[in-house]
Formats: structure tokens, sequence, C-alpha cells
């Protein structure tokens, strides 16, 4: 899968040279380290010229560096602990949202990501580099996640995935997805998982984090941040399952099927034969109007 499959054409493409040269461990890695976080298998993500990996290691710790411009390899494994240090600040919000996707899906049941972002920004957008002569970007990022640091430099937010934190005050299955569930990939709003009862090989859920039956009701940034998701997840039951097709469906109400007061989207892969004739598509939920 392509590292930059969501990000689309974008005039940020000098983000990379933010990069600095350093010969001693960063202070977000620095404080994580001191605090005692960095544990088992350990994947710098966007690690520049590698200096915290480089130095981690001398250290005895099992980590990996992975840059989509220094370091283009990344075996597909997963991590018990993965650092994403200054990264985010660099890139726009559809760039910031593929790499928290991708991270959640690098990092292990149970295992803990750490983003730690500026604080210090004055003026957002993009500038001229001093050094290189090349506009790169910055901005502010806060993240809906537990934030475990923060100066007037530097905030560093702690990110675990959603059926590991603690249960919501509810008996929403969905608002408490059980721990041994895979969870496909996560975002800041939304989470996917495969179907319990599934249709077919590869049939996902992509869920908002927030409680809320009808889909119309979920603002513009949610409703955004679902199918973004679903993008995503479409893109690994490709590499996965190999379909031929898709639907994509949302019950909304009971009269249209809906049984969990939570909204949710159906992402169900199709192949050739599974039915003897898949004319009409989703027009199928009434039956004697399929074919017209």
């Amino acid at each position: 899968m392509k590292e930059d499959m969501l990000a689309g054409k974008h005039k940020n493409i000098y983000s990379h040279l933010t990069a600095k040269e350093r010969d001693k461990i960063s202070f977000p890695a620095r404080v994580i380290r001191d605090k005692n976080l960095l544990i088992g298998k350990i994947l710098d993500y966007g690690c520049g010229k590698g200096t915290d990996v480089s130095i981690l290691n001398k250290e005895g710790f099992n980590i990996l560096g992975f840059d989509p411009y220094y370091s283009r390899e990344l075996t597909v494994q997963k991590y018990d602990t993965i650092l994403c240090l200054y990264v985010l600040n660099v890139l726009d919000i559809v760039e910031q949202s593929s790499v928290i996707i991708k991270i959640s899906q690098l990092l292990r049941q149970g295992g803990k990501a750490y983003f730690a972002v500026r604080r210090d920004l004055k003026k957002e957008g993009f500038r001229i580099h001093k050094i290189h002569k090349k506009p790169t970007f910055q901005c502010n990022v806060k993240l809906n996640f537990k934030s475990i640091f923060k100066n007037d430099y530097c905030e560093i937010y702690e990110f675990q995935h959603y059926n590991v934190l603690q249960k919501k005050n509810n008996d929403c299955i969905f608002c408490n997805p059980s721990a041994e569930r895979e969870m496909i990939a996560e975002s800041v709003l939304a989470y996917a998982i495969y179907d319990k009862y599934p249709v077919s090989k590869g049939h996902a859920l992509i869920i908002p984090k927030l409680h809320i039956s009808d889909y119309f009701e979920l603002d513009f940034k949610i409703q955004s941040s679902i199918w973004f998701l679903l993008n995503y997840v479409k893109e690994v039951i490709n590499t996965d399952y190999n379909p031929d097709g898709f639907n994509i469906g949302v019950n909304i109400g009971e009269s249209a099927g809906q049984t969990i007061d939570h909204v949710h989207i159906h992402i169900m892969p199709r192949y050739s034969g599974d039915i003897k004739d898949p004319t009409g598509g989703v027009r199928g939920v009434i039956p004697n109007k399929k074919t017209y």
C-alpha cells in the first residue's frame, strides 16, 4: 500500500526539509524515555535523519526508524511503541489524518503511540525555509488523545486503540468495542473493525466514536472523518482479500433496517459469482425494485 495513498495532490512537497541535523536525542524522545515508556519493539515514524533511532539503539532499545523521504523501507509488522515526534506540525490536515491512521494500523493491540507537537508556533501556513529557501508548511495541532506532557514548547499525546481504553458509561457495543476485536485502523474521530457477522470476506464497519444514531445528525467534520477512513480501509481490503467490487451502505432508522442505535457504515467486498445476479446492487434492499 502506498504511504501517500490518502494524501492526494498538494503543495506541501518540502515537509522533509524541516528535519534537523542533531547530535543528541530530541526533547520529546528524552521525555518519553525518561518516563520509561519505551517498551518492546519500537518504531520512530517520521524519524527524519534518524538521530533518535541511532542514539536509542546504542542505549539498548529495540527501535527501527521510518521516514517517507529519508528512509522509505517499512516492514509490515506490529509495534509495541510508536513515536511520531514533531511530524504532524509540518503536515496539512489530510496528511496528518493519513499518518494517524497508518500508525493505528501498525500499533500492536495494547500498545501505545506518542505524538509530540510543537506549542511555540506563532505563525501558521507556508514560509520560506531559512536554509533551503523552499516553501515549508507548519501549523498548530491539537489531538483528542490523552496529554502526558506539556510546556510552552511541546506537548506529547498518548494514543491507544479505542477498544482498550476505559469503557463508556453506556451499553452501546460500538461505544464499548471488545478488546478482543481486531481493529483495522483508527483516526481521531472514527475507527474500523471487521463485521462480527460478515456477509462476505472482508466485510468491515466504519464507526464514529461519538454516540449518535442518525448519520445526518453528525457534523461535517465527523462525516468527513468517516469517509476518509473508509477510503483507507478499502485499500486494506483490496490488499488482503482482492475483491472484484464493493457495496457501501448505511442504515438510518428502523424502517431502513437499522438495528444498532449508533451510526456505522458497511463496506462489503463483492466477488464475481457470489450471487447469481448482482444487477441493481444496493437497490436490492427492496427486492422487487432491484431491476428496472
